[in-house]
């Protein structure tokens, strides 16, 4: 048997650097994300959201980009209990899952093509190769699976970023992309709000959420991946706080399993035998 040299085994990391305590090297001393001291300056500092930016790009933000990350992060915090993911955590609270299973329920839920990260992450595919060319635009619209590259995923079956099955774009959605065209450092978000409606035109659906994100976190700077990373991550508060509001209210006020189960000797509400304490 071969052994393992410890000193020689490291993980690679540019994101993460620590020093070990002199008392205990398996405790940390200090503690740096991309060479910022986390609890001696950032901690005092920085807020969620620069953290979290500097954590996805590895250089802090400007005031705008914070922002336009603020702004989107209210937007897409709670998607609603129409959102499948939302559904997916209620249907988990509810049913007496543990919590972590309830959020679990909503990333693997929200992770897809229709509404879900993965679909952001197609969307601004879109941005890379079309970038502010409405005939390009065009062409990709109406070619979307021209050279679709192998996936674990099935190819999504509508436009990236719009709604096949709306009518019109909703106005919520009015009201985010115009905050969001107005406080963003880049140009795709204002361009999406002046060319929304020539884009509905040609994908004959309305914008949708993830093609705002999409246009967001391209004026963010971040890639895809990064930003279907984040898609997921800022979308959990909704579900975290509709999945224990249901844990409380229970399944027989809970609209889709009261009226499909039928109990034979109901015991009624559970009760303490105080007797028995």
């Amino acid at each position: 048997m071969s052994r393992i040299n410890a000193e020689t085994e490291v993980v690679r990391t540019k994101i993460w650097l620590e020093t070990p305590q002199l008392d205990d090297p398996f405790s940390a001393s200090k503690c740096y994300c991309y060479g910022y001291d986390v609890y001696g300056d950032l901690l005092h500092k920085a807020s969620w959201t620069e953290y979290v930016f500097l954590m996805f790009s590895g250089e802090a933000p400007s005031p705008t980009q914070i922002l336009l990350l603020d702004s989107l992060a209210v937007a897409i915090a709670n998607p609603g209990i129409r959102d499948h993911s939302v559904r997916a955590a209620m249907n988990g609270g509810v049913g007496g899952s543990p919590n972590a299973a309830c959020l679990i329920a909503a990333l693997s839920v929200g992770a897809g093509g229709l509404g879900g990260a993965h679909e952001v992450a197609a969307a601004m595919d879109l941005w890379t190769r079309c970038g502010a060319d409405l005939n390009e635009w065009k062409i990709r619209i109406q070619t979307p699976h021209d050279s679709q590259p192998i996936d674990t995923w099935p190819p999504i079956e509508h436009v990236p970023g719009f709604n096949p099955h709306g009518v019109s774009c909703p106005q919520p959605l009015l009201e985010t992309l115009h905050r969001l065209a107005n406080c963003s450092p880049g140009d795709a978000l204002p361009w999406l709000e002046t060319n929304r409606s020539n884009l509905e035109q040609i994908t004959k659906c309305p914008l949708a959420m993830p093609g705002i994100a999409a246009a967001a976190f391209a004026d963010l700077g971040l890639s895809s991946a990064q930003a279907e990373m984040l898609y997921l991550i800022m979308r959990l508060p909704g579900a975290a706080v509709h999945a224990l509001e249901q844990q409380r209210l229970g399944w027989r006020k809970y609209p889709f399993f009261k009226n499909g189960l039928h109990l034979e000797n109901d015991p009624g509400p559970f009760r303490i035998n105080q007797d028995s304490l």
